[in-house]
């Protein structure tokens, strides 16, 4: 985000509902079922969703042979109660009528053979690349406000469509917010973005909005809505078809949206379908919870920390962190500490952070960060406990 004190930023959210999410999900909730059959099974499992039909494909792998076989049967069940869950029961895209295509296979050798441990040597990461780790003091949840606000106005819209408050909203959605900052915090909407998928075609623009506003008012901080406040509900008119019946939907296409929106870097790996063996996914939760740990010790209150891996080695090949000019420690210390408390390897950041278990479903919409620790594990990279240990290390 900008180093200026005085500028506005946008960021946008994508609701449970939207093609691209709907095929996050199914690839997370496929990921889980055989991380609960087995913590250490491989999965790299793509998504395709359209109208009637959903396919599904990529590498899995298990220990047993004729386990990992008699699995394949279950994957058209678990698409379905993902699209169930969401709540698609449109004629062109229902969960219990679509086609689901199953073109999951075993992982190849070839990859296993450099990410796998033996005697002589640690296991090494899934893949190269880099990912990055971004934290700011401007939400409770050290995240970007853009990003937070956009996903909470979805997820808000979401539980009162599903508890039955709200009849006339469908999935598909999408937020956006521009928020002007004074003095480099956030302290106006100037304006928001909402488009809902809605039960009838003779639903106004203003009938949409008169439903959506309350809520949008609810989860916004006080005051940040003004009489200047440009509001934009469902600016095209009608959206009665959505989802895949509207436009196709592919894994790993919101990748800043599941980040931080547009305000830091990002490595450009997608998470979702992906074992913690994939740094891709791993290291940016590490990433992440190392810089949310370094603004919270109160070292900066920016913080942006990149990782970078080669596939078949286990250590990082550099540590970077940028305290955007905010920090009270010299950035090169900084990146000292953060090597000492915590191992990086692939198998340190999963043992540390657990992440061999079936926490991922959950991740697929409303972001990755900036949500609360669960007790069974998932969003562990959201604690905060490191933050002694790095101060202490410096």
């Amino acid at each position: 985000m900008s180093s200026r004190k005085n500028f506005s930023f946008t960021s946008e959210s994508v609701s449970e509902g939207h093609p691209d999410k709907v095929c996050d999900r199914i690839s997370d909730a496929v990921l889980d079922a055989f991380l609960a059959e087995e913590p250490e099974a491989r999965v790299a499992c793509e998504t395709f969703a359209t109208s009637g039909m959903v396919v599904v494909g990529g590498e899995v792998g298990l220990s047993d042979q004729e386990r990992l076989k008699n699995y394949m049967g279950r994957i058209s069940g678990i698409a379905r109660d993902c699209i169930k869950d969401i709540g698609y029961e449109q004629e062109q895209f229902h969960w219990n009528t679509c086609h689901v295509l199953n073109f999951l296979h075993e992982q190849s050798a070839h990859i296993a053979q450099g990410v796998d441990a033996k005697a002589d040597k640690d296991e090494g990461a899934g893949d190269q690349g880099i990912m990055f780790g971004y934290a700011v003091d401007e939400t409770p949840e050290l995240m970007p406000a853009p990003i937070q606000y956009s996903h909470a106005i979805l997820r808000r819209l979401a539980e009162v469509r599903k508890d039955g408050t709200e009849t006339a909203l469908r999935p598909d959605a999408k937020s956006q917010l521009t928020l002007r900052y004074e003095d480099g915090k956030p302290v106006e909407v100037t304006s928001i973005v909402l488009s809902t998928q809605h039960e009838s075609e003779d639903q106004s623009s203003d009938d949409i909005r008169a439903i959506v506003e309350p809520y949008i008012r609810e989860v916004l901080p006080s005051g940040w809505i003004t009489e200047a406040t440009e509001w934009w509900v469902n600016p095209t008119g009608t959206f009665v078809i959505g989802g895949p019946d509207g436009d196709a939907g592919l894994t790993g296409r919101k990748i800043i949206v599941d980040t931080y929106g547009g305000a830091a870097p990002h490595g450009g790996g997608a998470f979702s379908g992906k074992d913690p063996t994939k740094v891709d996914r791993s290291a940016a939760y590490a990433a992440r919870y190392l810089a949310k740990n370094v603004v919270a010790a109160g070292l900066a209150t920016r913080c942006t920390l990149q990782l970078s891996y080669a596939i078949g080695v286990a250590k990082p090949l550099s540590i970077y962190v940028d305290t955007h000019g905010t920090g009270e420690t010299p950035e090169a210390e900084i990146e000292r500490a953060v090597a000492s408390v915590m191992d990086l390897t692939p198998r340190g950041i999963r043992e540390h952070l657990g992440l061999n278990k079936p926490i991922y479903q959950r991740t697929a919409a409303y972001g990755h960060f900036g949500r609360s620790p669960d007790a069974d594990g998932g969003f562990s990279w959201e604690r905060v406990d490191l933050a002694d240990a790095l101060k202490g290390a410096l």
